[in-house]
């Protein structure tokens, strides 16, 4: 027997006895004493906020350079291996494209829109040269403004902390979100991989024109290409399923795609690929890096709307990566830390005449997969790439594009494995399923940033869905304990006869109110106003009876004239008032009139309704609105309600909406589902004593006065 079973026997043996009076809200909080909450002052607050302290500045200094906080826990035996080849492979994959294909492809789409190839390039010879080079000036004009104005953007919304909306990105979400990603990745490779020249498309359905354009000119590929994509691509997947398999007995991982790059870069230079088969390559790198340049703001009023879905598709792709890195290895994201450091990058980058960054998805599962545990495999990437820009690019010229595109592919292996997210879903939430895949799809097609904003919105209208419609439960009690689950569910449960107890999972409010009260009639079996309509049917019964065995009609009864016709008035008024259906307050009182029972249908003899709120975390006006109309309903036919484990949320909101106007209805309040029970069982016990006992005997004669 394990330790986990030795636990859960010993568990499973364990009683405990706990003895304490029936809790009302009025008899719990009747003992407990609030504490004294003394708010301070303004002028206290605002000192406080403007206050220097040793902790404040560190925590600034935390959040706009990290670097002080983890560098120093730096574990050097651990991390800096993995950090060197991990920073390597990245920085090499970083050298002939931009940092994300999707990010690359909107801030493209922005500058050919507002500088199109027809505004400087003419018909041909020198002067095509010239404005080929202008037209190139002022796309990157465009895109120094449009990055700059997306980190700006970027910055304020970390620092006015709205990093908050990363919670709205579900899991879910962000798979299907880095799936379709994924796939948007994987299409912009595909012409790299089989050597064919294809337009650029960007926004709506680019993933289809670009797969489309890729088929279109298949018969166009270049074998040579494809075979040296196919080639490395057959080296990364054995030497990574190799470094997998034999992870615990090698000293480090083998770093594959610096492999695959010196092996390409090497055949590639050897058999002069380029001229001999047309392969493309990497090409002439500029060296050295351009003067820092101010950025166009009169363009700013052109590209706002592009900055904007460029500010959140670039963060809403970093985040997500994060998150999924994050759960893997045990860690927390903050998303304001992101929009700030996404913001800086971006704002300052602008003025070295760059574009917008975000996290890219082959490259961070690169940095991951070879090893990279800090931010030093990051560095070293960048400073490996600051070294191929200013002294080594002509190492790199000959290395094939098929190569780089094998390494992407490869890499994007884990996020495909995402589809296996489906049959899990599948079998466990239709609804994760449903935000999974409209996730997916609307980001396959509509773009990225079309995508996401569908996404989110499908995601908040499954909540608010979840929460409209809810999971409505009628508990019973597992005998001799005060637990109390779904009568449905289990054969041991048991409901206590005279008594039903209804829970709802969710907060009741003006989406589901009207549901609620239905469901409750419904599930209970209980509906207030059949029982009414019955019970008013029965009293007319009861009074046509009562008529029916007076005098026969045949008597003649003579009356005297003078007192004839106030007798016949008082005889009226009490046949209407036979007649007249019983008040609330007799009804709640007392029970129905035995003598009338027999005119009743046989229905369920419930005196008290529980409705546990332990699920309800809150309640507005017009929850509140319908419970009282529930007390009320249920009230006027003999029928009390109980209120059970309501949170302080709850009680709070309650209050605030007059719920309490009559001091009385605190008294229908209960700690728990069990003292409601065992309330409701001590009610309807003195009831029947009072029931049962005589009437008092009324003294015949007056007592005499002691004193007389």
């Amino acid at each position: 027997m394990d330790h986990t079973q030795e636990n859960e026997i010993l568990i499973a043996t364990q009683t405990y006895c706990v003895e304490r009076p029936i809790y009302s809200y009025p008899a719990l909080h009747g003992k407990l004493h609030k504490k004294d909450k003394v708010s301070d002052p303004i002028g206290d607050k605002i000192k406080r906020a403007l206050s220097c302290t040793p902790k404040k500045i560190r925590n600034i200094i935390y959040m706009f350079l990290p670097i002080c906080k983890w560098l120093p826990a730096y574990k050097p035996r651990e991390y800096v291996f993995g950090d060197f080849v991990s920073g390597i492979s990245t920085g090499v994959l970083h050298l002939p494209q931009g940092p994300f294909a999707v990010i690359s492809l909107m801030i493209g789409g922005v500058a050919v829109r507002l500088v199109p190839d027809d505004m400087y390039v003419g018909g041909g010879g020198a002067n095509s040269t010239n404005g080929t080079e202008e037209r190139d000036a002022m796309r990157v004009k465009v895109a120094m403004s449009v990055t700059l104005l997306s980190g700006i953007i970027q910055f304020c919304l970390g620092v006015l902390r709205f990093g908050f909306v990363a919670i709205y990105l579900t899991e879910p979400l962000v798979r299907g979100f880095t799936t379709a990603a994924a796939v948007h990745v994987f299409t912009s490779m595909l012409k790299y991989l089989f050597g064919v020249k294809t337009k650029r498309h960007s926004g709506p359905f680019s993933v289809v024109y670009s797969t489309l354009a890729v088929i279109a000119n298949v018969k166009k590929l270049n074998i040579c290409s494809l075979v040296v994509g196919l080639m490395c691509f057959a080296l990364l997947l054995g030497g990574k399923e190799f470094n997998e398999r034999f992870k615990n007995k090698l000293p480090a991982p083998i770093p594959l795609e610096i492999v695959a790059v010196i092996i390409g870069t090497g055949i590639s230079a050897g058999f002069n690929l380029e001229e001999s088969y047309k392969v493309d390559v990497v090409g002439s790198l500029p060296l050295g890096l351009l003067a820092p340049a101010t950025p166009d703001s009169s363009l700013f009023h052109l590209v706002y709307v592009d900055a904007i879905a460029i500010a959140i598709v670039g963060f809403s792709v970093t985040i997500s990566m994060a998150k999924i890195f994050a759960v893997k290895h045990g860690y927390q994201v903050d998303g304001n830390q992101e929009l700030i450091a996404l913001g800086i990058c971006n704002s300052i980058g602008s003025l070295f005449q760059t574009f917008s960054i975000s996290c890219s998805l082959s490259r961070s599962l690169v940095q991951e997969s070879t090893g990279g545990n800090t931010q030093l495999a990051g560095c070293l990437a960048s400073l490996l790439i600051l070294l191929v820009i200013l002294a080594i690019g002509f190492l790199f010229e000959s290395l094939p594009q098929a190569v780089l595109s094998a390494i992407v592919i490869v890499n994007l292996k884990g996020m495909f494995m995402q589809f296996s997210d489906l049959p899990f879903f599948w079998r466990t939430s239709k609804i994760e399923l449903t935000i999974w895949l409209t996730t997916f799809v609307s980001s396959l097609f509509l773009g990225l940033d079309y995508g996401l904003i569908t996404a989110v919105i499908i995601a908040l209208m499954t909540v608010i869905y979840r929460t409209q419609s809810p999971t409505y439960t009628v508990l019973g009690q597992l005998p001799n304990t005060d637990v109390y689950i779904d009568i449905d569910a289990y054969e041991e449960v048991k409901e206590h006869a005279g008594i039903k107890i209804f829970q709802i999972n969710a907060p009741i409010y003006y989406a589901n109110s009207d549901l609620y009260n239905n469901a409750l009639r419904r599930k209970t079996g209980v509906n207030p106003a059949l029982i009414m309509a019955a019970r008013r049917k029965a009293l007319k019964k009861h009074a046509k009876e009562l008529g029916t065995q007076g005098k026969p009609k045949s008597s003649v009864v003579k009356v005297d004239a003078e007192t004839g016709g106030e007798e016949e008035a008082k005889q009226e008024e009490q046949n209407e008032e036979n007649a007249k259906p019983m008040t609330i307050d007799s009804l709640v009182q007392k029970t129905f009139p035995a003598e009338l029972e027999r005119f009743l249908p046989p229905g369920p003899n419930v005196h008290t309704m529980i409705l546990d709120f332990s699920q309800v975390n809150f309640i507005d006006s017009v929850g509140v609105k319908t419970v009282s109309g529930i007390l009320k309903e249920y009230g006027d036919v003999g029928i009390y309600v109980y209120l059970a484990a309501c949170s302080a949320q709850v009680v709070n909101d309650l209050t605030r909406n007059r719920f309490f106007e009559n001091p009385c209805v605190k008294e229908l309040l209960f700690h728990s589902i069990h003292d409601a029970v065992l309330g409701a069982k001590v009610r309807e016990a003195l009831a029947q004593q009072e029931a049962l006992a005589p009437p008092p005997e009324e003294d015949s004669e007056p007592i005499a006065d002691p004193e007389e």
